[in-house]
């Protein structure tokens, strides 16, 4: 299990500018959904995104604290209104 606050910070270590919106989809802390807004998403297609927030998940995905991620990851203008 991780925290919401605990995955925000490992995510805010590596994109200091990152908004992150995070959603425990079954109550077990380790299911989440997550929208992140960050402009060092920019230039970046869907698949180096995904990478560059899973590497940032690096330990706690190894360690079994992260079991699923859903990711939606947008530059400041891409943003969901």
């Amino acid at each position: 299990m991780i925290s919401q606050e605990m995955l925000i910070s490992y995510i805010k270590k590596a994109m200091p500018d990152a908004l992150v919106t995070v959603v425990d989809r079954t109550g077990t802390m380790d299911h989440y959904r997550l929208q992140i807004i960050s402009e060092a998403f920019r230039g970046k297609n869907l698949l180096d995104r995904q990478r560059f927030v899973y590497q940032a998940l690096d330990e706690p995905m190894k360690d079994g604290r992260i079991h699923a991620l859903e990711i939606k990851s947008y530059t400041h203008e891409e943003a969901p209104a």
